[in-house]
């Protein structure tokens, strides 16, 4: 289906950095980024939640490095995991420098709250010498004492100032092979600290809006506050921030760039809230099927629809499409075409394998009809 004028989404030119084998910026895909939360210096714990990231489809994890043990074990950390590490930096240069010889992809770090002219030119150095790149990172929580005093409060203005004074310092070391990120819990002020830094600076952009809350809080200020930037086109890695299992975060920062359109990952499940006109019960059955295709990574459209008032319309949209028509009677669509029926009984087993063979066909090659019919 060709895209449709009102969904065309016109991102922001800015230029490219990686972080490992992803590339950030200019026409590469929004990547989704997450973070650890377990003590990094305990290699098995964080290397297992690594591992659940990547399943979950993180393209970058970071990790948190706040002493000499923490970029002691990233060295076995980046070598037990396939997703590029980027190692959390705040005010000590040292674990900067110990993370880039570990095998870190990037560092986040402001470089001026490191120290010494000198102090960054050995950081700046090691990245280098590494292969590695940065983030800069300003958060509204913790502006510079002198921006504060400036500006009264955290503002638009005063982020901007302090990532783009950030950024002066590595522009004087002669690299450039960094993105910026302006977060704050207040979506407004994210909103517009990011919009101000796009049209100041041609860097990638790393979006968030930090401590956003918990699980259904923090989705829905994430999607409001990145789901606005990224339909004006700003931004080039997301990560939401949630008080909450950090897969959970995977997921909802694909979901966002699923309902934007600019990246899918999976099944994107159609269904209705359910109403007296429902055929069968769709929200329990809407429940059991994202579980049963977790599982399945493959980019294709299910609409599961209770009743026949909106069902053929949404069937019609996706890849396949169920209308409960009471008795037993639902018709199943495939490539929005009316296929056949199935009865209450084989809904969740019959959906499940459809799917499966339609992800099988996707990643096989040219799309064909589908074959699967019930069992009589």
């Amino acid at each position: 289906m060709s895209v449709r004028p009102y969904r065309d989404i016109q991102r922001r030119r800015c230029r490219q950095v990686h972080v490992g084998r992803v590339v950030v910026g200019g026409d590469a895909p929004i990547s989704v980024q997450s973070m650890t939360n377990t003590l990094t210096s305990d290699v098995a714990a964080t290397i297992e939640q690594v591992r659940a990231l990547e399943a979950a489809g993180a393209d970058i994890v970071r990790v948190s490095c706040p002493d000499v043990e923490s970029t002691a074990a990233l060295k076995s950390i980046v070598k037990a995991v396939s997703v590029p590490i980027v190692a959390d930096i705040h005010f000590h240069y040292k674990r900067a420098i110990e993370a880039a010889q570990a095998g870190a992809a990037c560092l986040r770090i402001n470089p001026g709250n490191i120290g010494s002219s000198e102090r960054v030119k050995e950081v700046v150095k090691a990245a280098k010498d590494h292969g590695v790149s940065m983030r800069i990172g300003v958060n509204a929580g913790s502006l510079e004492r002198d921006l504060l005093e400036k500006y009264g409060e955290p503002c638009p203005a005063a982020m901007v100032e302090s990532a783009l004074n950030h950024a002066r310092i590595l522009e004087e070391n002669d690299f450039f092979e960094f993105k910026i990120s302006v977060k704050a819990s207040d979506v407004f002020l994210a909103v517009a600290a990011y919009q101000e830094l796009a049209e100041a600076c041609d860097y990638p952009l790393h979006l968030g809006i930090t401590e956003a809350g918990g699980f259904t809080t923090g989705s829905v200020k994430s999607a409001i506050g990145m789901g606005s930037l990224l339909w004006a086109g700003i931004g080039d890695t997301i990560r939401v921030s949630l008080s909450a299992d950090p897969v959970e975060e995977v997921k909802v920062g694909y979901e966002i760039l699923k309902a934007l359109g600019l990246r899918r990952r999976g099944v994107t499940v159609i269904s209705c809230p359910s109403c007296a006109r429902q055929a069968f019960p769709v929200i329990k059955t809407v429940e059991t099927l994202e579980k049963r295709l977790a599982h399945i990574t493959t980019p294709l459209t299910l609409s599961v629809i209770g009743c026949v008032v909106n069902g053929p319309g949404e069937a019609r949209e996706t890849d396949i499409g169920l209308t409960g028509g009471g008795h037993g009677n639902h018709l199943v669509y495939l490539s929005g075409i009316a296929d056949h029926k199935i009865d209450d009984a084989a809904i969740v087993d019959h959906l499940v394998a459809l799917v499966e063979k339609k992800a099988a066909e996707i990643e096989a090659g040219p799309a064909v009809p589908l074959a699967v019919r019930p069992h009589a």
